[in-house]
């Protein structure tokens, strides 16, 4: 009986048990900040191309806009191609595409808006819808701006370590990143 006391009370392994506990829930705390931040980090870089996009689309002339047209128009062109090399210089897509290589999918939305899904350049498909006709205020005298949407998915890692730790868990595996820019038309 004296030896069974002794046993219970010895504590020699319980610093290893109680890290063999709090372990797995460390790990998800510190992927989760990884990941959280990194998407909060992609999002800024998504932002900062729809801004630039939409500076270089306000700046465009309006005249090859035929609201009922369904050939995109010229002017466009430089807005799609300042929104791919700002997220190619920033890392959000692989380095080293140019958007000549890959396949631009244009769709005539209504008016003035078009919608551009560029793939096969990358994993996953960059969505650029631009408006140049948003009315802002419809009294005299009129405001006319242009909106920049820029999409792209993120890939969340936290996905991987939850189904780790407890398999079968559903999480969302990919997230639609987007952000939008408007400004001023200047021609």
């Amino acid at each position: 009986m004296r030896g069974l006391t002794k046993v219970w009370k010895r504590s020699e392994g319980s610093a290893l048990l109680e890290f063999a506990i709090v372990l797995p829930l460390l790990v998800v705390f510190i992927v989760g900040i990884y990941d959280f931040s990194g998407a909060f980090n992609e999002k800024q870089k998504i932002g900062h191309a729809a801004q630039e996009g939409a500076v270089v689309a306000g700046a465009q002339p309006m005249t090859d806009m035929d609201p009922g047209s369904t050939t995109p128009p010229d002017s466009l062109r430089p807005v799609l191609e300042v929104v791919f090399n700002s997220l190619s210089a920033n890392n959000v897509l692989p380095p080293g595409g140019t958007i000549g290589g890959c396949t631009v999918t244009p769709t005539h939305v209504n008016q003035l808006k078009w919608s551009y899904s560029i793939s096969d350049c990358s994993t996953d498909p960059l969505v650029i819808v631009v408006d140049r006709g948003v009315l802002v205020d419809p009294g005299p005298p009129a405001s006319i701006r242009t909106t920049v949407k820029v999409s792209y998915p993120y890939h969340w890692r936290f996905n991987s370590v939850i189904q780790l730790l407890v398999p079968g868990a559903a999480y969302a595996a990919v997230t639609d990143l987007s952000e939008t820019a408007t400004v001023h038309n200047q021609m």
